[in-house]
């Protein structure tokens, strides 16, 4: 069962037999323009994606230049309707792969994670819960009103905006979505769990594993998970391999199969082989696709 296969997940996962896989987990793109795969849009512009002269300066972990909160044109306002219409595309073939009582944790930025709800419970799914994934650091760029005034040589607005920035606040969480597959009407959950071994959590292996977390309240819906130095510098938006191994334990047991169709460096698939699960893992670009590779066989 074991695979990880490079190309393009809406169009892969199509060779998946239905109903074969427990979990879904998967760190989707937030359709923020954070780099080029991460445009999930059609209304792109000269400017998206350059660097603008802060940016050259400062090194800023946001390398490339997105589109402003109010966008350049009108066209820009379909960029929600645009990402919910992507998911749209391969939220039915996550359906459809998931045996009954499965679950689907999705990692969706915060701006558009209503879009991805939307596009997964009008498919079928059953929205569970929202989880927080509370970092232990966070990249803090907003901006000083007072320096684009003094930019302006406007030293009056400059003094009355001090203490004023534009952006958003140091991003310390990350939304971890928790989608369910509905079991078979005229059942119950307990049926489902006989029949699949899928539809319940497992409280004490949560415990188990949070303890290593200094000030974490057992069995909430807030995993204060510390990224190792192991976490960092294969994939730009990587996430730690201690969060995805609780997120699998959660839900599934020994043997059953976790699948991650939006790969990225293969964290899932490194956290899924720790723990004796199977795994299936879909990426589309290849240097990423030989950093799974090399993971995993070492």
């Amino acid at each position: 069962m074991n695979r990880v296969e490079l190309g393009d997940s809406i169009e892969l996962i199509k060779n998946v037999e239905d109903e074969s896989v427990h979990l879904i987990i998967s760190d989707i793109p937030y359709g923020i323009n954070y780099e080029a795969w991460d445009v999930i849009h059609k209304n792109t512009n000269c400017g998206l994606l350059g660097k603008s002269p802060a940016q050259e300066k400062s090194g800023n972990i946001f390398k490339s230049r997105g589109k402003p909160l109010n966008g350049w044109s009108q066209a820009d306002k379909n960029i929600p309707l645009e990402y919910y219409e992507w998911c749209k595309r391969w939220s039915g073939d996550w359906y459809r792969v998931l045996k009954p009582g499965a679950s689907c944790f999705v990692f969706a930025g915060r701006r558009l994670a209503h879009r991805c709800i939307c596009a997964l419970e009008d498919e079928g799914f059953i929205f569970k819960d929202m989880l927080a994934w509370e970092k232990d650091s966070a990249a803090y760029r907003a901006q000083r009103v007072s320096c684009v005034f003094d930019r302006r040589n406007d030293e009056e607005n400059s003094k009355r905006w001090e203490g004023w920035k534009i952006g958003n606040l140091r991003p310390l969480f990350e939304p971890v979505l928790w989608f369910m597959k509905p079991y078979p009407q005229g059942s119950t959950l307990t049926d489902n769990i006989l029949k699949f071994n899928l539809g319940a959590f497992n409280e004490w292996k949560l415990k188990e594993m949070t303890e290593l977390n200094d000030g974490l309240e057992k069995c909430s819906n807030i995993l204060k998970v510390r990224t190792q130095k192991s976490d960092r510098g294969l994939h730009p938006t990587q996430k730690a391999v201690r969060l995805m191994e609780i997120l699998i334990s959660m839900v599934t047991i020994e043997g059953q199969v976790v699948m991650d169709p939006f790969c990225g460096c293969g964290t899932t698939l490194v956290a899924a082989k720790n723990l004796n699960r199977e795994y299936i893992g879909f990426e589309i670009n290849q240097e990423y696709y030989k950093s799974i590779i090399q993971r995993l066989e070492s």
